[in-house]
């Protein structure tokens, strides 16, 4: 059976290179609204039933692996979702660059690459340099919801976590379950349901600015 053709949707595509300073959503989704960003949006399972079920909420995907922005760009576009924005790119980068203080509602990190590796852990997204932008960025009241499968990493996110919760920038709330998360699961991604297959536990933390 032949693949089929992933198709493209300009629409839906921010392409980094014609970026200059920071971002106006109202213009990048042509209307208003709370704007939540997913970094590492793979195939966009998460992005399709969450933006579905919140019409009124604009919804950026940040992804670096080309062949599943690919996917999940030819994915977004089948189901026409009108509030979603795809850019594929370094997620650091493009927050620190493009994203202005307090204009994000929440951010969604769900199994983020591990990078297992001792000499790989500084390639880890979520470090204290990073919280603090995704910080800078929400606005007062604004959330971080994550998960992973991987425990050591889950223990660098509670340490990273605490410093903020500590010096009074954020606290800790309960796990924000997304709408497409079937029973027994937490997000209801792709990775989470081959990792429940495995056997493997999924840890969930969630932070709120203060």
């Amino acid at each position: 059976m032949t693949a089929r053709q992933l198709q493209d949707y300009p629409h839906l595509t921010l392409q980094p290179g014609t970026l200059d300073g920071q971002l106006d959503f109202e213009v990048i989704f042509g209307r208003s609204g709370p704007v939540e960003i997913e970094i590492g949006s793979g195939k966009g399972t998460f992005l399709v039933s969450q933006a579905g079920a919140f019409e009124k909420t604009n919804f950026l995907g940040i992804e670096w692996a080309n062949k599943v922005y690919r996917y999940a760009v030819d994915r977004i576009g089948r189901w026409g979702l009108k509030n979603v924005r795809l850019i594929r790119t370094d997620a650091a980068d493009f927050l620190a660059e493009h994203v202005a203080d307090e204009s994000v509602e929440g951010f969604h990190l769900y199994f983020p690459d591990p990078w297992p590796k001792k000499r790989h852990h500084k390639r880890r997204f979520f470090c204290s340099e990073n919280l603090e932008q995704m910080l800078r960025c929400l606005k007062p009241g604004g959330w971080i919801n994550i998960a992973t499968d991987h425990q050591d990493y889950f223990e660098q996110i509670q340490t990273v976590t605490r410093q903020a919760v500590e010096g009074g920038r954020a606290k800790i709330i309960p796990f924000i379950r997304p709408v497409g998360a079937g029973q027994g699961e937490y997000v209801g991604t792709n990775y989470e349901r081959k990792y429940l297959k495995e056997g493997r536990p999924t840890y969930t933390l969630a932070l709120q600015k203060l």
